[in-house]
């Protein structure tokens, strides 16, 4: 049975291929803009392994990352083609984005918000939560030309960071001794 090569070549000319066809220069805005989501991808698998796999922060990264996936995929997809596109599959939808803000509403009960700037740094897991946080900003602002609206890509990110940041006060709120009176 042969073995498939990981590489292809294909890229060499400084090009990539495109979900339902089509190629563009590596440094063009669809490319830009998923990459940079699967650079926090990767700073969400940081988020994981310092929480530990198993904990509650653990699971809503890994459904994080799944919905990720999809939105790669239609960051991945020339515009012509975003008719080809699957609602909740390869595209972003409404739900997704109102399924963070519930995360979000839930965690926001369960530590005092600060009351000035956050020093990032103060526990681990929350440190690599500010930077998932800052990368799926960027992730944000490529975004924009990749995936006008009526796309959810924008709102979904936007969400993101504000989940992420909320995550990370979460975060080092459970770390705190319990104040006693």
């Amino acid at each position: 049975m042969g073995h498939e090569r990981i590489y292809t070549r294909e890229g060499d000319d400084g090009t990539t291929g495109l979900l339902f066809g089509g190629r563009v220069p590596k440094d063009s805005e669809l490319p830009r803009a998923y990459g940079s989501v699967d650079e926090a991808q990767a700073v969400l698998g940081l988020v994981r392994v310092t929480a530990g796999h198993g904990t509650e922060c653990d699971d809503i990264c890994v459904k994080i990352m799944r919905e990720l996936w999809v939105l790669m995929a239609e960051l991945a997809t020339l515009p012509e083609n975003r008719h080809k596109l699957a609602p909740g599959q390869s595209s972003v939808t409404p739900d997704m984005v109102d399924r963070l803000e519930h995360i979000i509403d839930d965690l926001d009960t369960r530590f005092e918000r600060p009351t000035e700037f956050v020093v990032p740094g103060e526990h681990p897991v929350a440190a690599w939560l500010d930077v998932a946080r800052t990368v799926v900003r960027r992730a944000e602002r490529h975004a924009l030309s990749a995936a006008p609206a009526p796309s959810y890509v924008v709102p979904y990110l936007n969400r993101l960071s504000d989940l992420l940041w909320t995550m990370a006060r979460w975060q080092e709120g459970k770390s705190r001794p319990v104040r006693t009176v």
